[in-house]
């Protein structure tokens, strides 16, 4: 075989990423609990300014249910020592259930408690806080960022915290899985530059929530690199990943190129924008997509990245 994953991860490798996203994260894991809630706070109130946060899906909402009302009984210092031990990753019963949910569950919890500080029903930040001189640091950066990786960084500040997923014995919880669209309300996207069919179903399926269709153009140890992850290895891995996370994307590529790569494998690198249901059309996501196909057109790996600029959508030179 004339790629293996680490290899297929190298294609493209002009292809420049948004690496101020990661390093964003790691200076805010660095910032103490209460530095880091009072982050995620004044991060809320200055992307209110520019950024419209959907309201959750009824069923990310339905399954925080318990745990949220269980946070509303509580006295301010209880909900505070509550989510300091979400930032500070503790081994508690909440910490334990907030670590099996999906992403769009933990978002949708962080919605409801952000709505809830305004209101005076969850304890809010106290008044006059300031924050240190760190995480000042880390909330200027993160104003001079676009939408697009401003959204990823608060995001990931949120669904990394929690005891550590890995360490549960039980199953994950997740959302139902919406059906996909009817035949009658898909729409075919175009690519200047690839008429690839399995590049193009690969958009046309995902954005039709078709996930049963989508897994079936990966080759059976086919892998997919969400921004900033290592790959997702194998078929049934990939589908769980489509399911849990990337259910009523938009994806909107624009332009591409098409090369010829070792052993009749084809390289293609498509570059667009994505929306996301919980910021919708307010905020596209400026995305490469990074295929290297098999002979027989399977998907043996695509690396999805989040990219440094808007420039970047015209990038497409090795």
């Amino acid at each position: 075989m004339p790629f293996t994953i680490d290899s297929a991860r190298g294609i493209f490798p002009n292809t420049l990423a948004a690496d101020v996203v990661p390093a964003t994260i790691a200076r805010f894991n660095q910032l103490s609990a209460e530095d880091q809630l009072a982050w995620i706070w004044f991060a809320y109130l200055e992307m209110g300014k520019t950024v419209t946060v959907a309201a959750p899906g009824a069923a990310s909402m339905q399954l925080a249910e318990g745990t949220l009302e269980q946070m509303r009984q509580m006295s301010f210092q209880e909900q505070t020592q509550v989510m300091c031990d979400l930032a500070n990753h503790a081994d508690t019963p909440i910490c334990r259930t907030y670590a099996s949910w999906t992403p769009n569950i933990k978002l949708g919890f962080w919605y409801q408690l952000g709505q809830w500080m305004e209101q005076g029903i969850v304890a809010p930040i106290p008044q006059g806080y300031q924050l240190s001189a760190n995480a000042r640091a880390v909330l200027n950066t993160l104003k001079e960022l676009d939408p697009g990786q401003q959204i990823t960084v608060l995001r990931n500040a949120v669904v990394n915290m929690g005891y550590d997923p890995s360490k549960l014995d039980g199953n994950r919880v997740s959302e139902p899985v919406v059906p996909p669209k009817e035949m009658s309300q898909r729409t075919q996207v175009t690519i200047e530059g690839v008429t690839n069919p399995t590049v193009l179903a690969y958009m046309n399926n995902l954005n039709a929530n078709d996930f049963d269709a989508l897994i079936q153009l990966f080759a059976p140890d086919g892998a997919l690199q969400p921004p900033f992850q290592r790959p997702i290895v194998g078929k049934d891995n990939v589908f769980r990943f489509f399911r849990e996370e990337c259910q009523n994307l938009q994806l909107m590529p624009e332009r591409g190129v098409v090369e010829p790569a070792d052993d009749g494998y084809t390289q293609i690198k498509v570059t667009g924008k994505v929306q996301t249901p919980w910021f919708g059309a307010a905020v596209g996501m400026n995305m490469a997509w990074r295929f290297l196909l098999t002979p027989d057109d399977k998907i043996f790996f695509v690396a999805i990245d989040l990219l440094a600029s808007p420039k970047e959508l015209l990038n497409l030179v090795r």
